[in-house]
């Protein structure tokens, strides 16, 4: 899976979890900043990534992700370690 496509995914679950319109998400988008995710919508993230990623994530280090294009590269190397990709 490249890095387009989960930024892609990424977009759809954050738009779900926050009410955001896609057009708003970019890579540069911070999460509590310029989304408003309050701290519970973050843990919801995390759990909304794991279960669209099909991934088990850190969640101390996955909280600590600010933008949207971090987030992309954590998921991208959660991926490739749990599959081997």
């Amino acid at each position: 899976m490249d890095k387009d496509e989960i930024l892609e995914r990424v977009c759809e679950v954050i738009s779900d979890v926050l009410g955001v319109n896609l057009s708003d998400i970019t890579p540069e988008s911070r999460f509590v900043e310029d989304l408003g995710a309050e701290s519970i919508q973050s843990v919801e993230l995390v759990a909304a990534f794991e279960e669209e990623f099909e991934i088990e994530m850190d969640e101390e280090a996955a909280l600590q992700v600010d933008t949207v294009g971090k987030a992309v590269d954590f998921i991208a190397e959660v991926i490739a370690e749990q599959t081997g990709e």
